[in-house]
């Protein structure tokens, strides 16, 4: 059975951090391209950061020099460091996972960043 499951998520100040880590289970993960997606209430969903099998990374730009994404293949996981956050960050962050014609969404957690 395949899951994907976040955690991290939490209330944070405006220009705090918090560290988003997503465990996989069910999958050869070092096959997977990783994403962070977030949604905001009202907004759709938006992909934030994507590192892929070969650790290539993109950023959406609202968040670039901000976030960092990384991956531990040895561990199943993949991480988004969240630095300098703003109230503009607070969405439900999914993990997302993609192989081929293949998908996998965790079921998100909740960053709020407000004072």
């Amino acid at each position: 059975q395949v899951q994907l499951v976040e955690s991290g998520g939490g209330l944070v100040q405006p220009g705090g951090s918090l560290r988003l880590a997503c465990a996989a289970t069910g999958i050869i993960f070092a096959l997977y391209d990783m994403d962070w997606y977030r949604q905001a209430p009202g907004k759709e969903r938006e992909l934030v950061a994507t590192i892929t099998s070969r650790s290539n990374i993109k950023y959406a730009d609202s968040v670039k020099g901000r976030f960092i994404i990384s991956r531990d293949n040895a561990k199943n996981m993949v991480f988004l460091q969240m630095n300098s956050l703003k109230p503009e960050d607070t969405a439900v962050y999914y993990c997302n996972g993609e192989y081929r014609s293949t998908d996998y969404w965790g079921q998100g957690t909740q960053v709020t960043v407000a004072s």
